[in-house]
């Protein structure tokens, strides 16, 4: 039987440079979320099934690591940290009463198709807002992902925002079957202009609500696209969905973060937990979005604790990947100083090394061989 050495698709080793550099990008991160006064969480990296189950509108099954304990119970390898934290705030603390800032780092595992070298396993950073309803709350997360990609070292990138509660509402309003339903969302993720045209085209709907449905995969861009949207529709819900908008638009003024700041009321998650607003960041050298979030007002009842919350992750994989692309180096780190030394000068060389570092240095002992 042949024997493998080598990682698995979908997984690598990281070393030296890469490394180091990962780890002093995750510092900075970390540094901004305890600039918000967040505290740090760390779940399992491995849990019950039924907090990953469909009912949470996580990952789909197929594409969950799955393996059995002792007691034939199913375990999964965490392929999501928001249902992990979720969990573990309902079990720990009372959002009902309080509001819960957390943050975390980890691994996060999902068993899907390695289309382009994706990976199946990343590294992800990420914060959970848990106990806060507030548009100053969703404000405070897009400022966080501003800021993070701000500390990354990157200048240029967008953050786009969406509206879930905008579109479901139409959805409601037009009362489609499953099959229909479901292809509009397809269609509208692709920004099929004219595939939504048609398939809306032939449900007989009300000619506004027809029209307002056609216009979603067209509706992106700066502020302004919040006055179209809101002109398209009478619907409440859809109209409080876009005043919310604006008015974390006129927080992100005030935090001076609003250029950063683009809408698209076609934005689809395959998350089914979302409600509200949920937002993508993405900068050029990476066709994946760097930062995904949003808000999840009803995660929190699966886990017996009503709480309405919103949430970031960063993946440090992709971040890392823009940067390099970029050319973007913002990594420091002195060269260690070699110290070399032969038998009889291991005493003095080992004083002098303790010495230095405890100075701050990096210093590497290197004995050298007699006769070299």
């Amino acid at each position: 039987m042949q024997r493998i050495f080598h990682t698995p698709e979908g997984v690598r080793d990281i070393y030296s440079r890469e490394c180091a550099q990962k780890h002093q990008l995750q510092e900075r991160i970390r540094k901004v979320f305890q600039g918000y006064g967040y505290e740090e969480i760390e779940t399992p990296t491995f849990e019950y099934f039924e907090v990953f189950s469909r009912e949470v509108g996580t990952v789909p099954s197929r594409d969950l690591y799955k393996f059995f304990d002792r007691e034939g119970n199913t375990l999964v390898l965490r392929p999501d940290f928001t249902p992990s934290v979720s969990r573990a705030c309902a079990t720990y603390f009372s959002p009902e009463t309080e509001v819960i800032t957390l943050s975390y780092t980890g691994q996060a595992f999902v068993n899907s198709s390695s289309y382009q070298g994706r990976l199946k396993e990343t590294t992800q950073m990420g914060v959970e807002r848990i106990g806060d309803d507030s548009p100053e709350a969703d404000a405070e997360l897009l400022a966080m992902t501003v800021e993070c990609l701000l500390a990354s070292g990157l200048r240029e990138f967008q953050v786009s925002v969406g509206q879930v509660d905008y579109f479901k509402s139409l959805l409601r309003e037009a009362d489609l079957d499953e099959e229909a339903e479901e292809h509009l969302q397809e269609l509208i993720a692709e920004k099929n202009y004219f595939g939504v045209e048609e398939l809306v085209g032939e449900q007989k709907l009300d000619p506004k609500l027809s029209t307002a449905l056609q216009q979603i995969p067209h509706l992106f861009g700066a502020r302004e696209i919040l006055d179209k949207a809101s002109s398209l529709t009478d619907n409440p819900v859809a109209v409080r969905a876009v005043e919310r908008l604006k008015k974390i638009y006129e927080i992100l003024k005030i935090y001076g973060y609003e250029k950063y700041i683009s809408f698209d009321f076609g934005m689809v998650s395959k998350i089914q937990y979302y409600t509200g607003i949920i937002f993508q960041a993405y900068t050029y050298g990476t066709g994946e979005p760097i930062v995904k979030g949003g808000r999840y007002n009803d995660l929190l009842k699966h886990f017996g604790t009503p709480a309405a919350s919103i949430g970031l992750v960063i993946v440090i994989d992709s971040l890392l990947t823009a940067l390099s692309r970029q050319k973007i180096e913002t990594f420091q780190e002195e060269e260690p100083y070699i110290l070399t030394y032969t038998e009889d000068m291991l005493e003095e060389a080992v004083a002098k090394a303790q010495r230095l570092r405890k100075e701050g240095r990096r210093v590497a002992l290197r004995k050298v061989k007699e006769g070299c």
